[in-house]
């Protein structure tokens, strides 16, 4: 997992602590060991099931479909102007998906 999904991550269990009425939240429980694993267990397993969910999230785009046949009286390639546009909504679409740390299916 991206560093941006970890902060994501300990600043939504940080909130969650906060909250509390009886706040516990302590800074070193992110701590870490020398194999990237937090040192309390907590905060382990909250991490795990923070990276299934997110693994699990998977967007499927809808495909674009095929260049488009010219009419029969078409003066200039106009006609596939929508097509165009089409393509470059969806790979925004799929740049914009994964910046925000979600795989989109291919």
């Amino acid at each position: 997992m991206n560093d941006k999904m970890r902060e994501e991550f300990e600043t939504a269990y940080r909130e969650a602590c906060l909250k509390r009425p009886i706040p516990r939240f302590d800074p070193a429980i992110f701590a870490t060991d020398h194999c990237d694993c937090y040192v309390n267990p907590t905060v382990q397993s909250a991490w795990w099931a923070w990276q299934a969910s997110r693994a699990a999230l998977v967007i499927d785009l809808p495909s674009v479909g095929p260049e488009p046949e010219p009419p029969e009286d078409a003066i200039d390639d106009s006609y596939i102007d929508a097509h165009h546009a089409a393509i470059r909504m969806r790979n925004a679409c799929f740049k914009a998906i994964e910046a925000a740390g979600v795989k989109v299916k291919t």
